[in-house]
């Protein structure tokens, strides 16, 4: 990640261990489909206990994916999409770099299938 920001790498590290959980993932589609809600009610969906989803939580707001606001005496939590956008941007140069470079093995091997035909054969 040259040239990014300072701590770009890092952010977009705890973003994946963020995400590596399925229930992480879940709770992330859960917030990003129905917006700003509690704990309490993404467990309801969920196989898990509150106290593990505010866990979950926690996780996910320290990769910078999602962030509580008290509304009285719950905290309800939304998706902040700048962290997944960037981890989305790094995944992006990553696969173009290895498109780059599988293209070049094709062109080398296309030339050398090339040269391959036009040698001339010994009797």
């Amino acid at each position: 990640m040259s040239g990014d920001l300072p701590g770009a790498e890092e952010a977009v590290d705890h973003v994946l261990v963020a995400l590596a959980d399925p229930t992480r993932r879940k709770l992330l589609g859960l917030l990003a489909a129905h917006g700003e809600v509690s704990a309490t009610t993404l467990a309801e969906g969920l196989p898990v206990s509150r106290q593990a989803v505010v866990k979950h939580l926690a996780v996910l707001d320290a990769a910078g994916l999602v962030s509580g606001s008290r509304a009285g005496r719950e905290v309800r939590y939304t998706v902040r999409p700048a962290a997944l956008d960037a981890t989305a941007r790094w995944m992006a140069t990553l696969a173009a770099d290895w498109d780059r470079r599988l293209a070049a093995v094709k062109r080398i091997a296309e030339a050398a299938e090339r040269d391959a035909g036009q040698a001339p054969t010994a009797r």
